[in-house]
């Protein structure tokens, strides 16, 4: 999900509070696991994300969430500054910013490999090692198999799109025989 520029904002204040205090790895799992709350439990989501209930009562319904699930103080009250500040819909793009700069501080870098069929063990490590030393960084690998692809994949590493499938190749013979 694309995060809007306040969005990004509020990733990078939260990011640089858990720099502060040598808590990213923990803030960056508390983040994803909030998230894989709110997607576990539509109604509170809905509950928190939409201003039909005062501020109060979301905030209180939240720090009840927060003591229940152990929140660090920094991520409880970061999502209560949220709620005040009516950007809690920013949530998605926040947690998306937050992973982002958290690897990129590791000297991680996230790609994904869309493939039209699914790849061997063998296959992802040859393709790990090669993107890590292209980019001088570690990757996290993320697989995803797309049966609507004829043949190949598509890669998008750090925001570059490599599209190495058989639909793209065929366009680009077609193009190269009509010059």
């Amino acid at each position: 999900m694309r995060s809007s520029a306040a969005g990004r904002r509020y990733a990078r204040a939260l990011f640089s509070l858990a720099h502060d205090e040598s808590q990213i790895p923990q803030i960056r799992g508390e983040l994803d696991a909030v998230r894989k709350l709110f997607e576990e439990m539509p109604e509170l989501r809905h509950a928190l994300f939409r201003p039909l209930h005062p501020v109060k009562e979301r905030s209180a319904a939240l720090k009840e969430v927060c003591t229940r699930t152990g929140l660090q103080p920094i991520l409880r009250n970061f999502l209560l500054l949220l709620i005040d500040q009516r950007r809690l819909i920013d949530f998605e793009g926040i947690c998306d910013e937050f992973r982002r700069l958290a690897d990129e501080a590791a000297g991680r870098l996230r790609a994904e490999i869309v493939s039209s069929s699914a790849i061997s063990d063998e296959q992802r490590g040859r393709l790990e090692r090669a993107l890590a030393a292209r980019t001088g960084k570690s990757i996290d690998l993320e697989v995803r198999i797309d049966p609507t692809l004829i043949g190949g994949a598509v890669a998008t590493v750090g925001g570059v799109v490599f599209d190495g499938t058989l639909k793209t190749q065929l366009s680009q013979l077609r193009e190269s025989l009509q010059s």
